[in-house]
């Protein structure tokens, strides 16, 4: 487990440092995670939100999730993380396939994630999130349907899919530098997330945002808050931070973290304005990640038309009782190119 005692302190500091109080007025979602905070073990989560509860009072329907490690999910563990607070779990469960998990270097194994879920259950921790993680190497030879149905299993309320990539400066980049892992076809990525999605939506679950999936009535309220532009103050190494018009993002390694803060100052690691040209940005890449959609100015009605054609937008409104809009959100092909369509139209809209 990680030394708690030196950690809580530091986020302790660090509210007091930040000003939390003065930011911190009534609080509608806490997520404890970017990291996986149950490591804490059971008396750094309690004194962690004991911490928290010093700075910000908490709304009575507040949502309080804690991301854990399906081996932290104990009987005593989840005892003592409801009576600190916590109403809703996310469990890392990542794949229920054996060499899947061995490859990630994941501690736990599949009967251990299953475990988990009822013990959660079996306490009245009913509320979770269970992440997968699809795109895995070839040569892994993972029945990726075969994930999918042993999640769907398991009835979570809420469910995240995150496709593997391969980023440059960590162990995966060197490896498929080396030439030790290939990365997955195109047509292959495409293809496992079209058919967890066809499975969650059969199922019930409403594709709400590119990456969740979620039963009636059970989205994420904290990073739906993200998705909508909404202030929020990140506490800890390498928390992120908006107050509506700078973002700010502190010192990432633990050690400098706790350094800055022993020394009374603010573990800012950079900030920055947003800009017209980011906030733009945004509002586009924003807007397409959600089944809400985006609106549209008329004149830019003729420049998606292609992409209506192709199959990638469709046409939506939130509330027809409203004044009809141009509004548009994405299909599964059009968020499997979100990065791409968001560019375009970022474009279109800065153009002079």
């Amino acid at each position: 487990m990680v030394p708690w005692k030196e950690y809580v302190a530091s986020v302790s500091t660090e509210l007091v440092i930040r000003g939390a109080h003065s930011q911190l007025r009534q609080l509608n979602t806490v997520y404890c995670g970017g990291g996986t905070p149950s490591r804490l073990g059971i008396h750094g989560v309690a004194a962690l939100f004991d911490v928290l509860r010093e700075h910000a009072a908490w709304s009575d329907d507040a949502e309080i999730t804690l991301e854990a490690n399906p081996e932290d999910v104990t009987t005593e563990a989840v005892r003592a993380w409801r009576r600190a607070g916590v109403n809703r779990l996310s469990i890392g469960v990542q794949s229920f396939d054996e060499r899947v998990l061995s490859w990630m270097h994941r501690v736990h194994d599949a009967d251990v994630a299953r475990r988990a879920v009822a013990i959660a259950r079996d306490e009245g921790l009913s509320a979770f999130s269970l992440d997968l993680i699809f795109g895995t190497p070839e040569q892994l030879q993972r029945d990726w349907s075969r994930d999918v149905a042993e999640m769907l299993d398991l009835e979570p309320d809420h469910v995240s899919l995150y496709g593997l990539t391969i980023e440059p400066h960590t162990p995966l980049g060197r490896w498929h530098e080396r030439g030790e892992v290939a990365e997955l076809p195109e047509e292959r990525y495409e293809a496992e997330f079209l058919l967890a999605r066809e499975r969650l939506t059969a199922a019930g679950y409403e594709h709400y945002e590119v990456s969740n999936f979620a039963r009636p009535g059970k989205r994420a309220r904290h990073n739906s808050a993200y998705w909508q532009g909404v202030s929020y103050l990140g506490i800890g190494p390498s928390a992120h931070g908006f107050d509506g018009a700078v973002r700010r993002w502190n010192i990432p390694a633990l050690a400098a973290w706790e350094a800055s803060l022993a020394q009374g100052r603010d573990p800012l690691g950079g900030s920055e304005i947003l800009s017209v040209e980011n906030a733009v940005a945004e509002s586009v890449y924003l807007g397409l990640r959600t089944v809400d959609g985006l609106v549209l100015a008329p004149d830019e009605a003729p420049h998606i038309t292609p992409w209506l054609g192709a199959g990638w937008v469709e046409w939506c409104s939130r509330d027809a009782e409203q004044v009809p809009e141009l509004r548009i959100r994405c299909t599964a092909a059009g968020w499997l190119r979100l990065d791409a369509l968001a560019a375009d139209l970022t474009a279109f809209r800065s153009r002079p």
